[in-house]
């Protein structure tokens, strides 16, 4: 016989209720972009952004490949060269096979400022400084270079001197051409010497400049003036809505037996929801053809100076998204480091509330953090951004209205039930974004997030 004077915790719980939470979901973040981005809703499908034109502009960047162990210029990338852009492919062939491979390592000159640029340099791997002596003899850094950048195209074409000097900042490897190759090309094919003269002449556009307006300033008395008009784009970039789609599928017997006290099929949805929302937030960020960060403009590119994300770095960020800056978006722990970085230099950032959420944030502007920015190796980007159809920033796109729309431009459509008793709903999200102009903006590349100091 028990010793017991009273009913047992576990056997009165068979007469109790349990309170209950709604389902949980480790992968819900805040998704400060699509909060941040205002929404353009359109009314048909493809928006359409018209700009002034401009003169041809590629990426700025000579990409390479690796073959039996040894780096090579893809040939066609070659066209980012201005006097290449019309070159026949067979000649283009020709000179990427030209290219010899040198390696290099941190500190090393690889191009001395006065003398004669003998080689065009492609960097594959690795990072390098130009460097210039200043009006009044001090050390001036002019830009990082890092993968697939090259120089000095001007100075390597006309058998000019160099007008900086070129140091390693990292160890890395290069792809190096010799002025003769161009030379002995230039002597076989009229078309190339023809082009090669006019961008001696200085008649080449410089590639993503807008076609000039004709206009008179600063005169007196009573001169003609002159006509212009402005010129658009021929082919405006048109954006199509994408999608994040799939089929959420609920049992009969789920939905009739076991729907209280929460609802199962609004459960799942909200669920299923969610995780559209965060597909759809990585898209924006990292899709190959619409994805923020694959449409960087060349000139908005800027690579960090000695891997950990700066002060320096950032305000050379701000310098390049300067009118009417809005947001970064990077990796929470590029946010870290840069947090890092403030305080090994006694410039704590300024902590602000954004969205409800303690920011930090850096001349004002937030930090926004996303763990879908990418982060490789321990290497990522951040994207500074100015936002908003009419600073002609960046937009979000999503349809104006559709069918059984439970959310803004998200769907939830009834398919049916089969014969296995399974009710079926089609969700999906519809969603775009768009670089209105070239510099609403701008990332920085190759953030490195691993480095630490000791304050001791």
């Amino acid at each position: 016989m028990s010793d017991r004077l009273s009913l047992t915790t576990d056997a009165a719980r068979q007469l109790a209720t349990t309170t209950k939470t709604t389902p949980q979901m480790r992968g819900i973040t805040p998704r400060y972009l699509l909060r941040a981005l205002p929404w353009v809703d359109v009314d048909s499908g493809v928006y359409r952004v018209n700009r002034r034109r401009t003169f041809i502009l590629g990426d700025d960047r000579i990409s390479t490949f690796e073959e039996e162990g040894t780096a090579r210029v893809i040939p066609e990338d070659l066209r980012e060269i201005p006097f290449l852009r019309e070159a026949d492919p067979a000649l283009l062939k020709r000179l990427a096979g030209s290219f010899t491979q040198t390696s290099f390592e941190a500190g090393e000159l690889l191009a001395d400022e006065d003398e004669p640029a003998g080689r065009l340099w492609v960097l594959v791997v690795g990072r390098a400084e130009k460097r210039t002596t200043g009006r009044y003899g001090a050390d001036a850094l002019l830009e990082v270079l890092g993968d697939g950048q090259f120089f000095d195209l001007a100075a390597w074409t006309r058998g000019e001197r160099m007008p900086y000097r070129v140091t390693a900042v990292t160890p890395g490897t290069a792809l190096t051409l010799e002025r003769s190759a161009l030379a002995g090309l230039c002597s076989q094919d009229q078309g190339l010497a023809a082009a090669v003269a006019e961008y001696l002449a200085g008649h080449s556009p410089v590639p993503g400049s807008e076609v000039p307006v004709d206009l008179a300033a600063g005169h007196t008395g009573e001169p003609e003036l002159p006509g212009t008009y402005v010129e658009y784009e021929d082919a405006p970039r048109e954006y199509h809505m994408s999608l994040a789609q799939t089929v959420l599928r609920v049992h009969t017997r789920v939905s009739d037996l076991y729907n209280g006290p929460i609802d199962q099929t609004r459960a799942q949805a909200g669920l299923t929801i969610q995780a559209l929302r965060e597909r759809q937030e990585a898209m924006m960020l990292n899709h190959p053809e619409f994805g923020l960060l694959n449409n960087i403009a060349p000139g908005q590119r800027v690579e960090t100076r000695t891997g950990a994300p700066t002060p320096d770095d950032m305000d050379e960020l701000l310098s390049r998204v300067w009118k009417q800056p809005g947001y970064f978006v990077a990796h929470p722990r590029a946010i870290a480091a840069f947090g890092r970085e403030c305080t090994r230099r006694g410039v704590p950032p300024v902590i602000d509330t954004s969205f409800g959420s303690p920011l930090l944030t850096w001349r004002g502007v937030p930090l926004l953090p996303s763990d879908k920015v990418r982060f490789t190796g321990g290497v990522t980007e951040i994207l500074l951004m100015r936002v908003g159809e009419a600073d002609q920033g960046v937009v979000g796109l999503r349809p104006s209205k559709v069918p059984d729309e439970v959310e803004p431009g998200l769907a939830m459509r009834n398919m049916g039930t089969d014969q296995k008793a399974i009710t079926s709903y089609l969700m999906t999200a519809y969603f775009n974004t768009a670089i209105l102009v070239e510099d609403a903006a701008a990332v920085l590349r190759n953030v490195e997030v691993s480095k630490y100091h000791d304050y001791s």
